[in-house]
């Protein structure tokens, strides 16, 4: 199933989508897929709330799941159940089965602090490969616009990692023209974006954003680390490009 996507095919499909809106990408994926067979990451940011917006008018019985990392803001929770009551949807929980004390016991107090990568290989990339096994293809909110790493991000790309179809709808809209969307359509946002969060992760590892830094420069303080690792790059398959 999964490989008629040749990259001669990915190439064609990424220049007759290229100027498409977000919702016929969304629409085009539905099509190429089989029922049920795709579904949208949503980590309930300002990009993926617009997702969400946007599939509930391509197809409501699409899947959206979240990474529940055991360590995500209280307002996180909130943002979900007001798209839940907006929606009328079900978001798909998806999380590892190592709880965090057994984390700790294992791999030492915070591992967030002293090894994210692993912390964040173990809490997320790890939850989700195992999730999209049953997929043949993903939504993501990845947008060129977003950071360097993410500049040569296509439309429709396949994923190395995951093994399947990955659709990046909003890979050439601006940050205007994600929030016009949002507010447009009156979709729920998390409310730190109003507080300097730009990039919201985990509550250890997310800080606000002073004027003038880089939006993802809140994310793993600290660290040479700006990226979780759930993406990789089109252009370079082992470039790590996370969400």
């Amino acid at each position: 199933m999964r490989s008629h996507w040749d990259q001669e095919k990915i190439k064609q499909a990424n220049q007759s989508l290229s100027k498409a809106h977000p919702i016929e990408i969304i629409r085009w994926g539905n099509e190429v897929t089989e029922r049920q067979r795709l579904t949208l990451a949503c980590s309930f940011g300002y990009e993926d709330v617009a997702l969400v917006g946007m599939v509930q008018q391509v197809d409501p019985s699409i899947p959206i799941f979240y990474l529940d990392t055991s360590l995500l803001f209280k307002e996180v929770e909130e943002v979900q159940q007001r798209l839940s009551d907006k929606y009328q949807i079900k978001f798909h929980r998806v999380t590892t089965l190592l709880t965090l004390n057994q984390q700790a016991k294992q791999y030492g107090e915070k591992l967030w602090a002293s090894d994210p990568n692993l912390c964040c290989q173990l809490r997320k990339v790890e939850p989700l490969r195992q999730h999209l096994e049953p997929y043949e293809g993903w939504i993501t909110g990845v947008r060129r616009q977003q950071s360097t790493t993410r500049s040569q991000t296509d439309v429709v790309e396949w994923d190395e990692s995951f093994q399947l179809l990955k659709l990046n709808p909003l890979t050439y809209w601006t940050d205007d023209q994600v929030w016009a969307y949002i507010r447009q359509h009156d979709i729920p946002y998390n409310p730190l974006h109003d507080q300097g969060y730009p990039s919201i992760g985990c509550w250890p590892c997310t800080r606000k954003v002073k004027p003038g830094e880089d939006p993802r420069s809140g994310r793993w303080s600290g660290f040479n680390k700006t990226e979780c690792g759930l993406h990789t790059s089109s252009s370079n398959p082992d470039e790590e490009v996370g969400t």
